[in-house]
């Protein structure tokens, strides 16, 4: 009776493991990622951000706190990258959240991004890369930032543990 109660009790403790995984164990692509945890409603491949934000939302060359860093379709990356940006370290760095980069489906919060443009004006970056733990080695081309028309919410509750925060995606 004793090792059938042991059953029992892996068991069901072995399906409550499975039915809690947190949303990071969820296999993310970038775009809903960052619509989520931004707050901006645009939906699609990451490189039709841009156009899509057009009359929508303000878009510009300058990053903010909550806004969505979109990167042109490029070389491998044929469908572009979205990231929200998580802070503004100065004028040519920040941080950004973001999935499904250094690991497929991954999510990665705060990494760094450096704007390597010759104009200063963030039209190109490089992003911190896990495989190497720095900056990857390629310079990717970028539209701009998406702004959003309100703080990224979301992800403020996320950070500070706010009620219906998607905190599990973000650890």
């Amino acid at each position: 009776m004793t090792s059938v109660r042991s059953a029992m009790l892996g068991a069901l403790i072995l399906i409550a493991g499975i039915i809690a995984s947190p949303a990071s164990a969820q296999n993310w692509q970038c775009a809903p990622f960052a619509r989520m945890v931004s707050g901006i409603e645009i939906y699609g491949n990451a490189g039709t951000w841009w156009d899509q934000a057009e009359g929508r939302f303000e878009r510009g060359r300058t990053p903010r706190v909550g806004s969505v860093m979109v990167m042109k379709p490029f070389a491998r990356m044929r469908v572009g990258h979205v990231a929200m940006v998580s802070g503004v370290v100065s004028t040519r760095e920040i941080t950004v959240t973001h999935a499904n980069w250094s690991r497929r489906g991954g999510v990665e919060r705060d990494v760094r991004v450096v704007d390597v443009s010759a104009g200063n004006d963030w039209s190109e970056v490089r992003v911190w890369y896990a495989g190497n733990g720095n900056l990857g080695t390629t310079s990717y081309p970028t539209y701009g930032f998406v702004h959003a028309g309100r703080p990224a919410t979301q992800f403020a509750e996320a950070r500070s543990g706010g009620a219906g925060a998607p905190r599990a995606a973000l650890r």
